[in-house]
């Protein structure tokens, strides 16, 4: 069967990713982690990539509550071979269990900047008769409900 030539991940590494995501999120929940750290702030798993050969799991998370977002990241990546153990029941059928890697999520940060830059206004000066144009068109589209 000849590969596929895109470079992104396999179905199959979106699907483990996935089912990691679930296992890593549930025992976060549960708080089965004994560090200050990680107790005192909740951390939300918002994506888990896998390695091609499943080994390795890099998990993006952020701690919302947390002064210090990098420390509970390296609170993680500390206890990431505890992690390993108290998610393994979860993930039984796979052969290897994953070595876990902790990073920042940044995407939020990323999505608000772009948000910023859309709603400032050398933006809405670049597209003043556009933007103008769909106004009036809702405008147009209330009058004609009125009527």
């Amino acid at each position: 069967m000849p590969r596929s030539t895109t470079s992104g991940p396999s179905q199959r590494m979106l699907r483990v990713g996935e089912q990691v995501r679930h296992a890593l999120s549930e025992t976060l929940q549960r708080g089965e982690i004994l560090d200050p750290l990680i107790e005192n702030s909740v951390v939300s798993v918002s994506e888990v990539r896998m390695s091609p050969d499943l080994k390795i799991a890099t998990a993006f998370v952020s701690p919302l509550g947390a002064s210090d977002a990098d420390a509970v990241v390296e609170a993680l990546n500390k206890h990431a071979k505890f992690v390993r153990g108290r998610v393994s029941g979860a993930l039984r059928q796979m052969k290897y269990m994953p070595e876990f890697r902790f990073r920042l999520d940044t995407s939020y940060d990323n999505f608000q900047k772009i948000n910023e830059l859309l709603h400032s206004p050398e933006v809405a000066r670049d597209l003043g008769p556009d933007a103008q144009i769909g106004d009036q068109n809702k405008d147009n589209d209330k009058d004609k409900d009125k009527k």
